[in-house]
């Protein structure tokens, strides 16, 4: 991947472009460090094919938590009961 400081990127824009059609994608740097990738619209409608999860299929395919947490019949999320406090609004 070619690396393109801002200022050259935004000065020569077309020719970034170019190279992101001919030679895939273009990492833009700002201060030296990496910011945007440049890459041509099939590249990223693959990209994003191959995720292929919306947002709820995400949360639905992370891992469980351990069933041991819940074996010895602790919540270890459960509310604390106390006194309730006063606070100054």
């Amino acid at each position: 991947m070619q690396t393109w400081q801002l200022q050259d990127a935004k000065n020569k824009f077309s020719e970034l472009v170019e190279h992101a059609l001919r030679a895939g994608p273009q990492l833009v740097t700002r201060r030296g460090k990496p910011t945007v990738v440049v890459m041509s619209a099939a590249e990223y409608e693959q990209t994003q094919k191959k995720s292929g999860k919306d947002f709820k299929e995400f949360l639905l395919s992370l891992p469980q938590m351990p069933g041991e947490w819940f074996e010895n019949g602790e919540d270890p999320f459960q509310r604390i009961d106390g006194p309730i406090r006063d606070i100054d609004l």
